[in-house]
């Protein structure tokens, strides 16, 4: 495993400028994380960072990672291992633990178990897709939905941008106001009328999809069966709206079996609520190489995405982006491509992982299939990574995105009683589970002050909530230490 230069020791992550800023407020989509919110409805737990806890309840935290010290000693292993050794023996936790801390500045473990054994990771997949594919496009690129001429006369072509938070709805207000067909609608209704001009209003088009920027089948193989018909995730789509719900705006997590043309028929609606005639079905066609948008709209930047997939483990987003890695690298955007793209990314961050390394494997871009593999300490490095010291890199995009324990996204309910609650605040991690495995990994500050880096992934439980809160008390446990 790669150890950073010693000349690095003690500082502090450049990116926790913006781990300190709290984080937005974005609906959340369908997870299989437990607590999450359900596709449609506002997220759990927004709040100013560093207000005061007034009641105990989510949404409320003390100071985000405030408690830092560049010049705190890292913890000891001798001391670390006595206080987490007992913890991670928790029956609750099951037999298949691995637990991996690591020394933020310098990227030194300090605490590994089984920490090169590759296990399910569930949900913290979506750690290393956001690395992917900040990797890939930047923290600053956007996704575009256009509107083009078809091939033939009086005919258009809705292009999609696999924009994940394309809506068909108006846009409401807020820090995330994702693209809307409402906007493009008005736009390409504009264009239609200034061409026709005193002729009258616009005349009849023809209206096709195109969604040939993703590949392959809208599930995956590894996935069961179930999962898009429970509203666990849409088709993936290069073209979708609203999460591909049939229903959306009602809590309703029925999806849709087509998003694309499903989105092109809301569109087409949008028309001709503008006066546009819209002639016959919406079919699919390609859009003429080189042809120039009549009009367009934008997605907010990759690191909005980002922070919306953590936050509140959206698998929409995590699938659509794993893709857009998988484009930016010239490999097919299919699960495999994807797979085999944000796999890459991985082994390229954290180097030296050993025979381990040829063990990581992911199926998707969400952690919904069983037959994703990563290990601790994969996932730990690379968190360090994220946050090197000034070097500008893309990566620390992806830490303010983290939720916080006790405060937003998916620890909104967690870390607010019992022992574990000394990590409120502290805490910056994604969560992960599936049936049989739970598993978070993220940040965390030590009594002293020092930041670190954690992955537990356990993958033979029997109890969820139980393994929920016995790892929440592993994590806890390294917040409240002072160990030397």
């Amino acid at each position: 495993m790669r150890v950073r230069p010693t000349a690095r020791r003690g500082a502090l992550p450049a990116a926790l400028a913006a781990v300190l800023l709290a984080t937005g407020a974005p609906a959340p989509a369908a997870t299989t994380d437990p607590g999450a919110a359900p596709a449609g409805t506002p997220p759990a737990g927004t709040a100013p960072a560093g207000t005061a806890p007034a009641d105990g309840g989510p949404g409320t935290a003390p100071p985000v990672l405030g408690a830092l010290d560049a010049a705190a000693p890292a913890p000891g292993p001798v001391g670390l291992a006595r206080a987490l050794d007992p913890l991670l023996a928790d029956p609750d936790l099951g037999p298949a633990v691995s637990a991996t801390v690591v020394d933020a500045a310098t990227g030194r473990p300090l605490f590994r178990r089984s920490g090169d054994v590759p296990r399910i990771p569930a949900s913290v997949t979506k750690v290393v897709t956001a690395a992917a594919v900040l990797r890939a496009l930047g923290p600053d690129a956007v996704l575009r939905t256009s509107v083009v001429p078809g091939a033939r006369d009086g005919s258009l072509v809705l292009v999609g941008g696999g924009d994940p938070l394309l809506t068909a709805r108006e846009r409401e207000p807020g820090a995330l106001r994702p693209a809307s067909l409402v906007d493009l609608a008005d736009a390409t209704a504009a264009v239609l009328r200034e061409r026709r001009g005193a002729a009258g209003g616009p005349a009849p088009v023809a209206l096709a999809v195109d969604d040939r920027l993703f590949s392959g089948p809208g599930a995956a193989p590894s996935w069961k069966p179930s999962y898009v018909g429970d509203g666990e995730v849409a088709p993936v789509a290069a073209l979708a709206a609203d999460h591909g719900l049939a229903r959306p705006g009602t809590g309703d997590d029925a999806r849709v079996g087509d998003p694309a043309l499903a989105a092109g028929e809301s569109f087409a609606a949008l028309l001709r609520e503008r006066g546009v005639p819209v002639r016959g079905a919406v079919r699919r066609a390609a859009a003429p190489a080189g042809a120039q948008p009549l009009a367009e709209v934008a997605s907010p930047p990759v690191s909005a995405l980002v922070e919306r997939m953590l936050q509140a483990s959206d698998n929409d987003v995590a699938e659509a982006l794993a893709r857009h890695a998988a484009v930016a690298e010239g490999a097919a955007a299919d699960f495999a491509g994807a797979g085999a793209t944000t796999t890459g990314a991985l082994r390229e961050e954290v180097a030296d992982l050993g025979p381990a390394a040829g063990r990581l494997r992911l199926l998707d871009g969400s952690g919904l299939s069983r037959g994703n593999r990563l290990t601790s300490d994969a996932v730990a490095l690379l968190l360090a990574e994220a946050g090197d010291a000034g070097d500008g890199r893309p990566l620390e995009a992806l830490l303010p995105g983290l939720p916080v324990a006790g405060f937003s996204g998916t620890l909104a309910t967690r870390y607010l009683e019992g022992p574990a609650r000394s990590g409120a605040g502290l805490v910056r991690a994604k969560t992960g589970s599936l049936s049989g495995v739970t598993t978070l990994a993220g940040q965390v500050v030590d009594a002293r002050g020092r930041l670190l880096t954690f992955a537990v992934l356990a993958d033979d439980v029997t109890d969820a909530y139980g393994a929920r809160a016995a790892l929440d008390r592993v994590v806890a446990a390294v917040a409240a230490c002072a160990c030397g």
